[in-house]
């Protein structure tokens, strides 16, 4: 929903946390969850490691409420289904928590959040959407070959999240 915009950055911010470069984290350069490939490709200029460690929670926002949320069209979704779904594009991509969330409702995932999609969220209880949605996230996190590396991680993200998003439904 859309006064659940700013509180649903904090989140977000909270886990992508501050600059990080790990060799195994497919992303490259990051900092506050934005990878340099992506802040690359939202300035339109190339971006050194300087520039990527000066990024601030007022820089990433626009691009956030632009790439993420209005994609996944968060103002439309239900308290809590809106942070869960917004934490997951984030985290694992637009299209990936689209068809997530098309999956937990029982339409067709073709990863564009549309009419159908969205009466088919308002049909199920929020918390059983909420539900449904991370435990496909789940299920997508131990498929990867990096689980063993950043799992632990996801997994408490994912429960923070989960725990979180049902607050919000009530």
């Amino acid at each position: 929903m859309r006064h659940n915009w700013d509180e649903a950055l904090l989140h977000i911010l909270k886990y992508e946390g501050g600059y990080v470069n790990h060799p195994s984290d497919p992303g490259g350069m990051t900092n506050l969850g934005v990878t340099k490939r992506v802040w690359e490709e939202w300035t339109g200029k190339p971006a050194t490691e300087a520039d990527m460690r000066a990024l601030t929670p007022e820089m990433v926002d626009p691009l956030y409420k632009t790439r993420y949320w209005n994609a996944v069209k968060g103002d439309d979704l239900p308290s809590g289904v809106d942070l869960c779904v917004f934490d997951a594009a984030v985290n694992a991509g637009v299209g990936r928590a689209s068809k997530f969330l098309q999956q937990a409702v029982g339409v067709n995932a073709d990863g564009q959040i549309g009419p159908k999609t969205l009466a088919a969220i308002t049909a199920k209880p929020a918390d059983d959407v909420i539900e449904e949605f991370c435990a496909l996230r789940e299920a997508h996190y131990k498929s990867l070959s990096t689980f063993a590396t950043f799992g632990k991680g996801w997994m408490r993200r994912l429960g923070s999240v989960e725990a979180e998003s049902k607050t919000l439904t009530a």
